[in-house]
């Protein structure tokens, strides 16, 4: 089986908790964790996880201005990435598919079914 390391990015420590433990538990997979962009971007300079779940709204830089700074280092643009948001209009859909963003899971999510949407918005199986 491939090593699956995913970063998640979330300033509510409760649901960075949450996310890890569903990951972990149910999926076997490894996880590193940010409470912020900035500890995300810190985090890349000396890990290359499989995929980050990244929280969109979050204080300071949030995870739209992350995904930015990702995608314009050659390092880094390759590296899947989630967004975790309680936007999911269709505009927003529409924005998110445009900006090349993998895939997004609205919040509130289903802890147990998790696991599972990650493994299919990455095509993991």
């Amino acid at each position: 089986m491939i090593d699956r390391r995913i970063l998640v990015v979330d300033d509510d420590e409760h649901l960075r908790e949450l996310v890890q433990a569903c990951l972990e538990d149910l999926g076997g997979w490894e996880t590193l964790v940010a409470a912020s962009g900035e500890e995300c971007l810190e985090i890349l300079k000396t890990e290359q996880p499989n995929a980050i779940l990244l929280d969109v709204s979050m204080p300071g830089m949030d995870g739209l201005v992350v995904y930015e700074r990702l995608q314009s280092n050659p390092v880094t643009r390759s590296i899947p990435v989630i967004l975790l948001t309680a936007k999911v209009l269709p505009r927003d859909r529409a924005k998110f598919a445009e900006m090349g963003v993998t895939g997004v899971i609205p919040k509130p999510f289903q802890p147990i079914t998790l696991m599972e949407e990650v493994a299919e918005i990455l095509g993991w199986d």
